[in-house]
């Protein structure tokens, strides 16, 4: 554990630091990550489960100071990423295979469901294709090795890159409905998004490529990414966080299933077709019930997650205004630790929210 430590802090100290990429992702702790650290880094603890993993930014946190992390998250798009991003300890992308990932090869019969499916919806019919080439390239870019669920590491970074070029060139960086022509109406603008979604796919893609290839690091530990829902995720940690959708006392909470259904149907591209909902007019997939997002059982929700890892330390972060209250998730939480102490951040805005009034907050069970 020290030696992993050491080694942490020399990565991060020297001149090829890793760096965590940019992110889009509603939601997202990474401007967070020293204020949560800042709460952590008294507590002895050396494995730990990021239990609603997201865009990473905490499991990555950890990683880089000398933690075994397991990154877990019900969406396996996420589960991907966090496999390039936390999993991985050393497989980068070369300038051949991003060339080749970029590539249509004479021999390849590309399949046509992004085209066919999502025509006059997200994307140009050009940038469809590119959608179907590009992902295409990236299940044979290692083929015939054996991985967990599917992906190698180098496979994980280009689906990384891939999955942030096309939230980049999305209106409000989401799927939440038909908009393409808010991209493409020839009206002036006071905005300067137009200037990221005019940028070839191509040339976002290298882009984020590359930030993928920055983050890559070996911290000593044997790390691992998960996709399955936290509850049931196995083994026994030191550490838990948990950071799950944040359901607001009033109005509706976040639904990332809804709003990243498209990259949710990449990371099953074979099994996309069976699963789309062809009704809805964005072509989401079928929904999917979580107790996260329903007022009436995200108190069992949290009850069961607390018993669960009760031998655990337990972090929760949420938002002052969220349901359950404050309190009541103290209190759900004392049933299990016998002192829970909850740290405020203050006021915070995340992008695209309009609550001014809630403050970030993390309880911290031991």
């Amino acid at each position: 554990m020290g030696a992993s430590l050491h080694q942490a802090k020399d990565v991060l100290q020297g001149q090829t630091a890793p760096v965590f990429p940019s992110t889009r992702y509603q939601g997202s702790k990474a401007k967070l990550v020293n204020w949560i650290w800042d709460q952590l880094s008294g507590i002895d603890f050396n494995t730990c489960l990021d239990a609603f993993g997201g865009t990473g930014a905490v499991a990555y946190r950890l990683k880089q100071m000398g933690k075994r992390v397991t990154y877990n998250d019900a969406l396996m798009f996420n589960s991907v990423i966090g496999k390039g991003l936390i999993e991985n300890p050393a497989a980068q992308l070369d300038e051949a295979e991003i060339d080749s990932l970029l590539t249509r090869h004479s021999d390849v019969d590309y399949p046509r469901f992004v085209q066919d499916t999502f025509k006059d919806i997200y994307y140009t019919d050009d940038e469809n294709a590119w959608i179907d080439q590009t992902i295409t390239n990236i299940h044979a870019l290692s083929a015939g090795e054996e991985f967990d669920n599917g992906w190698s590491h180098k496979q994980a970074l280009a689906f990384f890159a891939l999955c942030q070029a096309c939230i980049v060139k999305r209106p409000y960086n989401l799927f939440h409905r038909r908009n393409l022509y808010l991209r493409l109406a020839p009206v002036k603008r006071s905005f300067g998004n137009k200037v990221s979604w005019d940028r070839p796919f191509e040339a976002w893609f290298r882009h984020f490529a590359a930030e993928a290839n920055r983050a890559v690091f070996d911290n000593g530990q044997v790390n691992r990414a998960l996709n399955g829902d936290a509850v049931a995720c196995p083994g026994v940690y030191d550490l838990v966080y948990i950071d799950p959708p944040y359901l607001p006392a009033r109005g509706q909470g976040v639904d990332y299933h809804g709003f990243y259904h498209f990259l949710e149907g990449l990371a099953h591209y074979g099994s996309w077709e069976s699963e789309v909902d062809m009704a809805s007019k964005h072509r989401r997939l079928r929904p999917q019930p979580s107790p996260w997002t329903d007022r009436r059982r995200i108190y069992q929700a949290f009850d069961a997650l607390f018993s669960r890892f009760q031998e655990s330390i337990l972090v929760v972060s949420y938002r002052s205004d969220g349901a359950p209250t404050e309190d009541e998730l103290a209190a759900l939480m004392q049933r299990y630790k016998r002192a829970v102490r909850v740290a405020h951040y203050g006021q915070y805005k995340y992008a695209l929210s309009t609550n001014t009034r809630s403050s970030e907050l993390l309880l911290i069970g031991v």
